[in-house]
Order: structure tokens, then C-alpha cells, then sequence
């Protein structure tokens, strides 16, 4: 891919208070690249529209989203309008590239909502509804495809004011639907825009006489949403009855900072009809990045988006591409940065010279001198920077982490097909997570593989292809194994002598001991009985060890008289660990286990380290096989977010998961269910919820705790790790 820049020109340098970031949000299929499109030539920054079809979109220009029709990157770009820099970041649809729309929404200052006319309120809408609330962003409602026979407009509004109460407020609705679609009303300018079939520049008409009852009840209830945020306009209204367009502009912008109102625009992006009026909108009324909640340091600071301030920039976003390398994608959150600044990453502690500044417009780039606080820009081959970094100027030692990502849903082991290739898919893996934040790569020692989780099954399929065509590098996904766990449910006693003589200095040692569970705040080791006779512990140490996997080991020390010399105790503790490391029922860590060494034997010549070591481990071995051994599975709490007519549905296909339903409340249209599920269970279930609901429910995943097993589940996970021991 040869990046482009646009030559004749260096972009003006915008103030703070000329700047405006917008992430435009929705659905798959909601048409979000194609009014990127529009807004893109409308603003003159591209003189032909290109169609996702084609392939020759500004946003889509990755090959991979050439080959499905998807975006899977977020895209930055901005239009110059009304002397104002309108800085868009445009998210991908799909739940399974929710990393792009989640670090767009926390540098930029509005949601532009884009609603897929013909299915209105969609899951994806929910979601990505439900971060602009987590992050307290600013949302503006775009209802698009207007001309499909399929849409229906009212429809649609009644389902976002179910879904958001009246907070909901058009500006705009159309005198029809379907391809007929030419003309809306607008009852901020209480105007009629009309388009010829061609679409772009408007002609402003007056409003029909038919339509004026309907224009002036909705102005009206504009003007009120509008006063509602402001007492002073709430005085202003009361006196005279109503606002000037400039008075519900101001009230319409301070309800959008405070989330007050969410207004309505309609739009057919494909005929670029009604996108210059949104445009302008965008213009007049969103509210600049300085009159915004100021973002927070690790400190817990508060920075003002002062271009007088220092200079501290954050890098939300990098992509790799070919001829150029690595492209860093920042927000200035305070001071200016200009070609030639050296500054310091805060992260990393190494110096960064920012040799070059891009206005992004996808691949292709317009340099600029100079950038300001609040505003969002790109620069190429920095030596140590990484997505999530801040560089700072002199004297400024601010942190930025804010960005946090969801947690993965769907896990898959990867390994390359020739194995030669592995060291290299290693490398790709990390540089393609930078990529893509969601993308969890984890190297488990456990399960010896190599694992890697995203938001569902396409997130993976889309990693596989772009790691088989653009690296080249053949690669296969097998089914993860599960990270069990093994413990013990009662006490048990064993002892074992490891005796090894073979010319000079021999082996033994000898090492009796007695298991039992863990448990938080059990009483120490007294008496135990096996097998008619007793044994009395006298407690000389303990050490309590928290294990890396989870759970806990306790090490007890009742040796009396001297049976083991002090010194060979931790020689009896590292392999007991080696034992836990590599549970007896199946090889998975073992947990939650006491352990009292009380009495054994020592050779004056012959006892060493290694002796105890596996003496320990073999008394262990055969005392917790005989402790009532048990398997314990990771438990999940999933939350499924689905439409009310597909419930019976999901619920029965969980419960066939062996999930506990732990409770479901509604939420507008939509159920939520709460569950436990075991992970085991978890493997295929994205592409089956997807299924089973038409792609129109989702689900989150974190994981809750370890549980046991059913005893079928135990004896088919011991018979099938005896049948792997016997094959190799």
C-alpha cells in the first residue's frame, strides 16, 4: 500500500476552539463508510464518492476490508467546514471490532449514531450506546437509508425513544420513504430541503401547507428540549413564548454536553442527500473539544486543552503499512506540537523526535507545521512508541491510560503450519495487537500453546486472513485446551523411601507425609487418624505459598527429633511443587492443598537434595491420588443481551451448555440473562448465539471462579489423559 500525500497544500493550522472530534458509531450494514464518503466530498476533500462495493472508499482501505466489505479498522479524517476542523474517526460496525469504536469514543468529543433505516435499533447500537454513557460522550442520532423500500421512518423513532426516552428529539423528518426519498423537513430552520435524484447541493424551499401543523408541533417541542438546558433560555422561553434558531442552537449544544438530548437527522448517505446539512449542523452546534470533560492523568490530574500549556500528546491508535511502516495516530491534550519537537515518552522513558505531521484522511495524508491542543493528528516511523503511550515536552510529566477494552469472548490456539515459522507468527502476533487492542495474545506454559482471544469468531478469522495474504505466513486454529485444575477433597497419608546405589556416593531419603485441603482460616494440623492409628503433628513451621495459577499451598514442617535434617525441607518443597505444577489426575496445576511433612529418614552419606526432592514428589503424588483427587473447570459469568423473541431460545441452548441461570431482567425490547457457564462450554458459542439470533444479540464473558466438575465430565477427562500419556 503506497500512502499518498496531498501535495499542493499545508492544512491551516486550527485553534482549540475551532476544533471538533466526532467517532461516527453503528451497526454493521448502517452505512457508517458511506456517509464518511459523502462527508469526505461534500467537504471537498475528495472530488468522486467511491462505494464500499468497489472497494475505493476513503475508510475501507485496508485489503482485508476490500475482501469482506467490512470495516475492521477504525479510519481517521477530517473536513474543513464553516472555518471550523471537524476531526472524524470512523468505527467499524461489528461487536467483533469493538477496540476501534472504544478508543475513538475516549479522543473524541461526539457520537454521531448511524441507524440503519430498514432495522432501526440493532445490538450493536445498544453496545456502542451503552460506552458514549460509560464515557459520558454526546450522542446525535443519523437515521440513513431513507430510500430503501423497507424503512419506516416513524418506526424507527419510536424505537429510539423507547430505547432513550424523549431525551430523543428530531430535527428532521422525511416527507416519505423508499426510493421516492427526496425531500425532509427541518424544524430547527423550519425550512423544506429537497434534492434532484443526483443528490449533494439542496434546493431550500418553504415548508408545504400540509406538513405545517406537524413542522410547527415539533418545532416546538424542540424549542422546549432546547430551553430545557439552559435557565437562562428556560427564562427567555417562558417570556416570549419561544427561541430565535441561534438561542436553540446554544441550547441544543449545552443539552448535547450534558446528554440531556440526543437529536435526530435523517440522511440517504449513498444519494448524499441531507449530509451537507448534517455537516453544517456539526459546524454550528456540536461543542468543541475545550468545553468537554477535561481528561485525567494516572495522578489523577486534570488537563485543560490549553495550547499555551505544555505539550503532551497521547497515541490512541497504530497501524503498520507497507512502504511506510508504523503510523502513530495521536490527540494533542494540551500545548502544540510542531515539526522537529523532541519530546519524552512518559511510558517508555525514551526520546522521540516527531520529524513529520499529518492531517489523516485514510491513506492519504496532508502535512501540517503545527497542531493544538484538541486537535487529532498522525506521524511516521517513531522509534519506541506503542499504542496507549504519552509523549511530553519539557518539564510536563503527564500519564494518560484511559483507554480500557472489553474483555475477550472467543479463544482459539494458533500455531504456524510449518513449524519454522514460529518465532516470526510471534512477532506478527504482537505488532498485529498493537493493531488491534482486543486481541489478547497469551504464550501459556500450562497448556503449551500459544492462545489468542478476540471479540468473536469473524475477529479471528479476520487475524488468520490478513496473517495468510498479507504476511504470507500459513497458519491453523486448534481447539484451546481448557486450563483445569486439580485438588483434593480429605485428608490422606503416604510415605516414600527413594533409595539409588550405583558404585560411590548413593541416593536416599525418605519422606513420610499426610494432605489435606485448603481452606481459608482452618486450624492448624493437630491429630489425624488413618487406618486405626493416630498421628499427632507437632507444628515447628509453616510457609503459606499463593501459586501463580490461583489457589494456595501450605507447607508444614512437624518434623521432631531430627528424622530430617532442616536442610533438605526445601529440597522436599520444590518437589512437591513440581508435582503441583504437574497435577497426578491429568497434568494440570494442582491448588488449595496442606501438606505436613512429620517424620522420615536420612543417610549420613547418602541423603542429598535431589534424594528429598524425590522423595517429596512421589509421596505427594501417591498421597493426593488417595485424597478423594478432584478436577476443578473455570467458571464464567456471561451476560447475554438478546431481543425478547429469541429468549426461550438462548436459554435453552445454554442450559445445554450446563449453565446456571443465575437471574434476567428486561431492558426495552431486549433481555438480559444472567448465567454461569463453564468454559469449556464457551468454545463455539459467539457463532452459535449469532445463529440462533440473526446476528441481533451479544454477550459478555469474565471469568468468576474455579468449580468441580460433574463426575461424568471428571472420568472423561482422566480416560482421555490416560489415552495421551499411552501415546507418547
Amino acid at each position: 500500500m503506497i500512502v499518498k500525500l496531498k501535495i499542493p497544500a499545508i492544512m491551516k493550522v486550527y485553534q482549540t476552539n475551532e476544533i471538533k472530534n466526532i467517532a461516527i458509531l453503528g451497526s454493521s450494514g448502517s452505512g457508517k463508510t458511506t456517509l464518511a464518503e459523502a462527508m469526505l466530498y461534500e467537504g471537498g476533500v475528495i472530488k468522486r464518492r467511491g462505494t464500499v462495493d468497489a472497494g475505493n472508499t476513503v475508510s475501507d482501505y485496508f485489503p482485508v476490508e476490500k475482501e469482506y466489505g467490512y470495516s475492521v479498522l477504525s479510519t481517521v479524517f477530517s473536513v474543513e467546514w464553516q472555518n471550523r476542523k471537524l476531526n472524524f474517526i470512523d468505527c467499524p460496525g461489528s461487536d467483533d471490532f469493538i477496540g476501534g469504536a472504544v478508543s475513538a469514543l475516549n479522543v473524541t468529543d461526539t457520537a454521531l449514531m448511524v441507524i440503519n433505516g430498514q432495522y432501526g435499533v440493532e445490538v450493536g447500537t445498544i453496545n456502542q450506546f451503552r460506552y458514549t454513557k460509560q464515557f459520558h460522550k454526546p450522542v446525535i442520532f443519523v437515521i440513513n437509508q431513507l430510500d430503501n423500500e423497507k424503512t419506516d421512518y416513524e418506526s424507527v423513532l419510536t424505537q429510539l425513544k423507547e430505547q432513550y426516552g424523549n431525551k430523543v428529539v428530531p430535527v428532521q423528518y422525511p416527507l416519505s420513504t423508499g426510493p421516492g426519498f427526496n425531500a425532509v423537513i427541518d424544524v430547527l430552520k423550519m425550512k423544506m430541503y429537497q434534492w434532484k435524484p443526483e443528490g449533494g447541493v439542496s434546493e431550500v424551499l418553504e415548508i408545504p401547507a400540509d406538513q405545517m401543523d406537524k413542522a410547527m408541533e415539533l418545532h416546538g417541542a424542540l424549542i422546549e428540549a432546547a430551553a430545557e438546558n439552559d435557565d437562562a433560555l428556560v427564562e427567555k422561553f417562558f417570556e416570549e413564548g419561544t427561541l430565535s434558531e441561534d438561542d436553540m442552537r446554544a441550547g441544543i449544544s449545552a443539552g448535547l454536553v450534558s446528554r440531556g438530548m440526543f437529536p435526530a437527522f435523517c440522511v440517504c448517505a449513498e444519494k448524499d442527500m441531507c449530509v451537507r446539512r448534517t455537516l453544517e449542523f456539526l459546524g454550528n452546534v456540536v461543542p468543541t473539544t475545550d468545553r468537554m470533560p477535561r481528561p485525567v492523568t494516572t495522578e489523577g490530574e486534570e488537563v485543560t486543552p490549553d495550547p499555551n500549556g505544555p505539550t503532551s500528546l497521547f497515541f490512541f491508535k497504530t497501524t503498520v503499512e507497507s512502504h511506510i511502516g508504523q503510523v502513530s495516530f495521536f490527540k494533542v491534550i494540551s500545548g502544540k506540537v510542531k515539526e522537529g519537537d523532541d519530546l519524552l515518552n512518559a511510558d517508555r522513558g525514551s526520546k522521540e523526535r516527531i520529524a513529520q505531521l499529518f492531517v489523516p484522511d485514510g491513506q492519504t495524508r496532508t502535512p501540517v507545521p503545527e497542531m493544538v491542543a484538541g486537535d487529532i493528528g498522525a506521524t511516521v516511523k517513531l522509534k519506541d512508541v506503542r499504542r496507549g503511550n504519552t509523549l511530553n515536552g519539557k518539564g510536563c510529566d503527564y500519564k494518560f491510560d484511559f483507554v480500557k477494552y472489553p474483555s475477550p469472548k472467543y479463544r482459539r490456539a494458533i500455531k504456524a503450519v510449518n513449524e519454522s515459522d514460529s518465532e516470526k507468527l510471534n512477532e506478527l502476533l504482537l505488532r498485529m495487537r498493537e493493531e488491534d487492542p482486543t486481541w489478547v495474545i497469551e504464550q501459556s506454559k500450562e497448556l503449551k500453546q500459544t492462545i489468542v482471544s478476540g471479540q468473536g469468531e469473524f475477529h479471528l478469522r479476520t487475524l488468520k486472513w490478513r496473517l495468510e495474504n498479507n504476511e504470507k505466513l500459513p497458519i491453523e486454529y486448534l481447539e484451546p485446551k481448557i486450563p483445569y485444575r486439580e485438588t483434593i477433597t480429605k485428608p490422606a497419608r503416604s510415605d516414600y523411601r527413594h533409595k539409588k546405589q550405583s558404585g560411590g556416593a548413593g541416593q536416599f531419603g525418605e519422606v513420610h507425609l499426610i494432605v489435606e485441603p485448603y481452606y481459608e482460616g482452618m486450624p492448624s494440623p493437630d491429630t489425624y487418624r488413618f487406618g486405626g492409628q493416630e498421628y499427632k503433628m507437632n507444628v515447628r513451621d509453616t510457609q503459606t505459598i499463593d501459586l501463580d495459577w490461583g489457589g494456595k499451598l501450605v507447607f508444614v514442617n512437624c518434623i521432631v527429633g531430627g528424622a530430617i535434617d532442616t536442610r533438605f525441607l526445601p529440597a522436599i518443597l520444590k518437589g512437591v511443587m513440581a508435582r503441583m505444577e504437574q497435577g497426578p489426575l491429568t497434568g494440570s496445576y494442582a491448588r488449595d492443598v496442606r501438606i505436613c511433612v512429620y517424620d522420615g529418614k536420612m543417610h549420613p552419606v547418602d541423603s542429598n537434595e535431589i534424594s528429598f526432592m524425590l522423595a517429596g514428589r512421589n509421596a505427594f503424588s501417591t498421597a493426593f491420588k488417595e485424597a478423594g483427587p478432584k478436577i476443578l473447570e473455570p467458571i464464567y459469568d456471561v451476560e447475554v443481551s438478546v431481543p425478547a423473541d429469541y429468549l426461550g431460545d438462548v436459554m435453552s441452548d445454554l442450559q445445554g451448555r450446563r449453565a446456571l441461570i443465575m437471574g434476567m431482567n428486561s431492558e426495552k425490547g431486549y433481555e438480559k440473562l444472567l448465567a454461569k457457564v463453564p468454559l469449556k462450554e464457551m468454545s463455539n458459542y459467539s457463532t452459535s448465539l449469532s445463529s440462533l439470533t440473526g446476528g441481533r444479540a451479544s454477550f459478555t464473558m469474565k471469568f468468576a471462579a474455579y468449580e468441580l466438575v460433574p463426575s461424568d465430565v471428571q472420568d472423561k477427562l482422566l480416560k482421555e489423559y490416560e489415552e495421551s500419556q499411552a501415546d507418547e
